[in-house]
């Protein structure tokens, strides 16, 4: 069996995430595929629009055969995070063939070079990088400068550096560099993508992007979502919106990160993404705003983008300052969250069972739980303050979705 591994959020599934699947499908003739996703919160530091079990079940609607998710420790991180829990992930079944991801360019060699590059990183290009920071440039912008000048007198200097400014490719980019990191025999392999952009906020084609369509659903318009969806992945929706779902909102999440920052403001310090600086910007603003989007865009600068501020806020939110993220993020998981399977999905698990080293979690343990574990346990029940969709301890309340 030739089993392909992708890795999503689904936040939601859309005809662009069809595509996918069925590109994978046809054009690398995958007998199968394993989803790793992100849990009840994103790589954005923002809750899903509608939770982990829900999005689950339009993936196995839609032709995924097992789903997997993916630890907060890595889903509410940097790209360069993010990648290596879900590339781990995959790479501990023992059943993965290749991985397959969208991207801007479709062009897998150029990705795996510029990985490449970056996984054997010179001391000119760690020097330059280091120069760019102190300048106050972003993370993002003062790689794509460092990488720009050591490559300048390269005939495809201007190709390369247009490759690393595209959200897709970056993250491509940093599955490859994952793969190379942990030694992997896995082999990336990327789609073209088409249709709206990561980033666009209004839907203008069938191929819309997740952003538009969130956009609708919060706007209480979600019923012009039938076009850019699959039925199965509308099917989901409307049945949880008519039910009266109330949809998370990053307001909600306001109240209790202020309370906690004014009530302890040395946590700070012991959140992961947090850089000197930042702390004091976060302290200061949080005194003054009196919603998230206010104390957002007075935090966001030059040097912070609105995504790193943003994923700050959510790990404030998540607890992340009682563990020792950075520690949890440099390993790879010692388990394997089930979140739903298919018939293919059920004997995919047994291979599994086999092959990995990893206990296979289908049923949450109480006892001895993985501090990684207990973090997806606590973000679960912080998920269900925030909507009615699901009810606080539901990690130990639900069951894997089945779809037959």
């Amino acid at each position: 069996m030739k089993i392909t591994g992708i890795i999503t959020e689904y936040n939601p599934f859309h005809n662009g995430h069809l595509f996918h699947l069925n590109s994978i499908k046809n054009q690398l003739e995958s007998d199968a595929v394993v989803c790793v996703m992100s849990g009840n919160f994103v790589q954005r530091g923002l809750p899903a629009v509608l939770d982990k079990w829900s999005r689950a079940k339009m993936a196995l609607l839609n032709g995924v055969d097992l789903v997997i998710e993916l630890p907060s420790v890595y889903a509410v991180s940097s790209a360069e995070f993010f990648s290596f829990g879900a590339v781990s992930i995959l790479n501990s079944t023992g059943v993965i063939d290749n991985i397959c991801f969208g991207s801007e360019s479709g062009n897998i060699n150029t990705l795996n070079s510029i990985a490449h590059i970056l996984v054997n990183e010179s001391s000119e290009f760690k020097e330059q990088l280091r120069a760019n920071l102190k300048e106050g440039l972003s993370f993002p912008k003062a790689r794509e400068k460092a990488l720009y000048d050591l490559l300048k007198n390269d005939k495809n200097a201007e190709d390369i550096i247009s490759y690393i400014t595209s959200p897709n490719n970056i993250l491509g980019i940093e599955y490859c560099k994952s793969l190379k990191v942990i030694n992997s025999s896995i082999k990336p392999c990327t789609i073209k993508r088409t249709g709206s952009g990561y980033n666009d906020s209004k839907a203008l084609t069938s191929l819309a992007s997740a952003t538009s369509i969130r956009n609708l659903i919060k706007e209480d318009r979600y019923e012009k979502c039938i076009s850019l969806m699959p039925e199965a992945s509308y099917n989901v929706l409307e049945q949880s919106l008519s039910a009266g779902i109330q949809i998370p909102d990053v307001e909600d999440m306001f109240k209790y990160i202020k309370y906690k920052l004014l009530s302890d403001s040395s946590l700070i310090s012991r959140i992961p993404d947090i850089s000197e600086g930042l702390d004091y910007k976060i302290l200061n603003e949080i005194r003054k705003a009196s919603s998230y989007n206010e104390l957002l865009f007075n935090i966001k600068s030059k040097r912070y983008t609105l995504t790193r501020v943003s994923r700050i806020l959510c790990q404030i939110y998540l607890g992340f300052e009682n563990y020792d993220i950075m520690s949890l993020r440099k390993t790879s998981p010692k388990y394997i969250r089930v979140l739903g399977f298919n018939e293919t999905g059920q004997k995919i698990l047994k291979m599994i069972k086999e092959k990995s080293n990893c206990t296979l979690i289908t049923k949450m343990p109480k006892n001895d739980i993985d501090p990684m574990l207990q973090i997806d346990i606590n973000s679960t029940n912080l998920y269900s303050l925030l909507t009615n969709s699901i009810k606080y301890g539901s990690d130990y309340l639900k069951k894997p979705v089945i779809v037959k």
